[in-house]
């Protein structure tokens, strides 16, 4: 099963495809042309159709157009990314840009900037055990739930939601002792009035008849950076070229979403899920592309990096708010759209 999401630095918040490496489809050209592609490891923070731009940019061959020889790695979580970046492993991360912010915060000499967006909503889905065709989040007043961990991501989003709507987190029985990845399971075991699921999770307890999907946490949000593309400001000073063809191959696969149905969009990144078929790769994007959840560009806006900031805050694990500039630049994403 194919898992998603983004956590936070300290610990994984999720598990990721069992194939840590995923290689693209298209096969490289010979006779000299591979030798001229300059090398570039990405590492990201789980393998998810949440991704499906960046995968099509794969599948399609826009990195390879870009030049670029791609080498995706998958990290297993937003702290082992970070890592990956921070000790050169990685030359770009994918990840939670509130891992750079933790990171910002720690007051790292060559710190980790945010150059390109790729999730504009929270990517995971409330299911109840029965259809809700008239759910509200008030319902959850009293309930068991099974929730994220305490300080990721996926948890936090859902407290910012409860908070929005007038209900404090303690109101909610929420359980929090459930690994990431389990929760489904779980919940067709019995545990839970509610589960927070995201894909492919959420369709597959639908498609057992054993969950409904009563409420889109992405859509309940707002738009929120959930998962962004970063670089050490020393490498992106080194290899601004090399950033700007990254960006400009990026925002060809987010064209592509936006330019295509659900089926041609499952056709193009299906060699990078074997293990899921189609037809739920299918269902998937569809759900994504419902909630807008690609944004038509890369730019990381400002008022979205306040939210991101809104939400830290409100779940304690912000220290301090640094500044815009310290951590996003839109240089290269505005580029790649001339």
């Amino acid at each position: 099963m194919l898992l998603m999401g983004c956590g936070q630095t300290s610990v994984p918040d999720e598990i990721a495809d069992s194939s840590e490496k995923k290689e693209s489809s298209v096969e490289p050209e010979k006779n000299g042309e591979e030798s001229a592609l300059q090398k570039v490891t990405l590492n990201e923070v789980a393998h998810s159709i949440f991704y499906a731009p960046m995968y099509v940019a794969i599948e399609e061959g826009y990195f390879k157009d870009a030049g670029i020889d791609l080498d995706l790695v998958t990290g297993f979580g937003a702290d082992k990314v970070m890592t990956a970046v921070l000790s050169g492993e990685a030359d770009i991360g994918f990840m939670g840009p509130e891992t750079t912010v933790y990171t910002a915060n720690e007051g790292s000499k060559d710190p980790v900037i945010n150059f390109a967006q790729l999730t504009q909503r929270a990517g995971n889905f409330l299911v109840a055990r029965e259809e809700m065709n008239d759910f509200k989040w008030s319902d959850l007043i009293g309930e068991d739930v099974l929730g994220g961990r305490a300080g990721g991501m996926p948890e936090m989003v859902f407290e910012y939601i409860l908070k929005q709507n007038g209900i404090e987190p303690s109101e909610v029985n929420i359980d929090q002792s459930i690994d990431f990845g389990s929760t489904g399971a779980a919940f067709t075991g019995g545990q839970g009035a509610y589960t927070v699921e995201f894909e492919p999770g959420a369709t597959l307890l639908e498609q057992e008849k054993a969950g409904y999907v009563v409420a889109s946490l992405g859509v309940d949000s707002g738009y929120v950076p959930y998962t962004a593309f970063s670089a050490k400001q020393s490498y992106m000073k080194k290899h601004p070229d090399v950033i700007q063809a990254f960006t400009n191959a990026l925002q060809q696969g987010m064209e592509y979403v936006n330019t295509h149905t659900p089926e041609e969009i499952a056709a193009s990144i299906q060699p990078q899920f074997s293990e899921t078929d189609t037809a739920t790769i299918t269902t998937i994007i569809r759900r994504y592309q419902k909630q807008d959840t690609w944004k038509r560009d890369l730019v990381f806006s400002e008022d979205s990096f306040t939210l991101l900031l809104d939400i830290l805050e409100s779940a304690g694990q912000l220290e301090k708010r640094p500044d815009y500039q310290d951590v996003v630049t839109t240089e290269y994403a505005e580029k790649a759209l001339q």
